[in-house]
């Protein structure tokens, strides 16, 4: 019996309409106090979790299909990293590890190193989040060059975070970035090797070569040149892309081509990493060694923080060029250590594939069954499902998207999207076979329900 059965003994669980008149207290509220600079999928006001499951303020269950959007891979409030926290907390809260030092960093970062996928001597760098990491990466890119290379390529589709450097090497959204230029200079960006729409006209697994031969043949031959390019800043699987795995020759290859140009490879696996795929860094499922990688999100299980991993000649800045007041915070240092021994002990690695695996096998079923279903992909406990409104044209189905996850929280199912009409799957990794095929149920109702309403408008 997995350790959060007993918190509630029947989920889903509606017993209002959400969102109920608690929720709509708090949503009137937040619309008047909170700075509405973002975008929800639907009204959820959560109370509380326990595993895989959430309330909200009305007393209902829902399945977490998104793990707070990415980050709560061990499930809510796992006993294991609560007991560590309080103990944590009752020792020291705060004393800034950039300015002096302690224990809990060192402890934390031999663990956190032996699973990260870079080979030789590694050192770490701590911050607070995703996009504080990518920040840092770009300053440690650049630094290792002392300031001789300039140049950064990342790829169209990428998410890599929301402050000014981060969103200067993203191509997810245009919304993004409006307002905000000019941005970072000396950033190119490059398109991602999506099998099912690759924008270089090839099919399925010839564009990842494209995309290589693009880079070569294009950008280094018209636009830079390849010794003036610091780092290709890269997601192995893209996330709020469209959860958008590559063909497998793709890593290798861009891993070669670093190599021949002496250009540092950098893996943005704030939302691949910590066991999502299945592997401890998604880089791991083609055997690719990036010079650096960036972890946040599922790092602490819910606390705010962000690493740098990277090669001990490579993580070379001088005194003084970077630093971080709250990064690597004592409690969330602790809080990470218990994550990696969980995963550990509880074998949970296997677990993401084992029930990634079921999944795939069931939703691939819809691509036939449901006109609305174009494509399914992914890795681990990271799948997407893409929603078009012709197989041919594979035309967004941008407004269907939103229908289904409305539908599936109304029955019950916490799941979003990703890119313009794609749904991703992304439980926390502790998840049971049974309770995901329960969401699932869900989910393929939903996807009925709008399904069958597409059908009578399109005919």
């Amino acid at each position: 019996m997995v350790w959060y059965s007993r918190c509630y003994d029947d989920v889903p669980r509606i017993v209002v309409t959400p969102p109920g008149p608690k929720s709509r207290e708090v949503i009137e509220l937040d619309d008047e106090f909170i700075m509405q600079s973002f975008s929800r999928w639907y009204p959820l006001v959560v109370k509380s979790g326990c595993g895989p499951i959430i309330e909200d303020l009305d007393g209902n269950l829902y399945i977490d299909f998104n793990s707070g959007i990415g980050v709560m891979n061990l499930g809510h409030n796992h006993p294991k990293v609560v007991e560590v926290i309080k103990k944590q907390a009752d020792k020291l809260l705060h004393y800034s590890l950039t300015d002096f030092l302690y224990e809990e960093a060192v402890l934390h970062a031999k663990e956190f190193l032996s699973i990260v996928p870079i080979e030789g001597k590694k050192k770490v760098f701590y911050c607070n989040s995703g996009t504080e990491g990518i920040e840092g990466a770009l300053k440690i890119v650049k630094g290792y060059f002392r300031g001789s290379r300039q140049c950064i390529l990342s790829f169209i589709g990428a998410f890599h975070g929301r402050t000014l450097g981060s969103l200067s090497i993203s191509g997810s959204k245009t919304i993004h970035k409006k307002y905000f230029q000019p941005l970072l200079p000396g950033v190119i960006h490059i398109p991602f090797p999506d099998p099912y729409r690759c924008p270089l006209g090839v099919e399925g697994d010839e564009c990842g070569d494209a995309v290589i031969s693009y880079i070569e043949d294009y950008i280094f031959r018209r636009l830079v040149s390849g010794d003036d390019v610091a780092g290709i800043f890269v997601e192995p699987i893209q996330g709020e892309g469209g959860y958008i795995v590559p063909p497998d020759d793709f890593l290798p290859n861009l891993r070669k081509l670093c190599d021949r140009y002496n250009i540092l490879l950098v893996f943005d696996e704030v939302q691949t990493g910590i066991g999502r795929t299945g592997k401890w860094f998604a880089a791991e499922h083609w055997g690719v060694k990036p010079d650096l990688l960036v972890s946040s999100k599922a790092l602490a299980s819910g606390l705010p923080l962000g690493a740098v991993a990277g090669k001990a000649e490579v993580m070379s800045l001088p005194k003084g060029t970077h630093a971080s007041t709250f990064g690597g915070n004592p409690v969330a240092l602790a809080a990470s250590k218990a994550v990696i021994e969980v995963i550990k002990s509880e074998d949970l690695l296997n677990n993401a594939l084992r029930v990634g695996e079921s999944i795939i096998k069931r939703v691939s079923e819809w691509v036939d069954e449901y006109e609305l279903v174009g494509h399914v992909r992914g890795k681990g406990l990271m799948i997407g499902i893409e929603l078009v409104k012709d197989k041919e044209s594979k035309e967004y189905a941008t407004k269907e998207l939103s229908q289904v996850l409305m539908e599936a929280f109304r029955r019950g199912l916490a799941v979003i999207g990703a890119g313009f009409s794609t749904i991703r799957i992304a439980p926390p990794i502790i998840i049971t076979e049974e309770l995901a095929h329960k969401g699932l149920d869900i989910l393929e109702e939903s996807i009925k329900v709008v399904n069958n309403e597409f059908r009578k408008f399109k005919y």
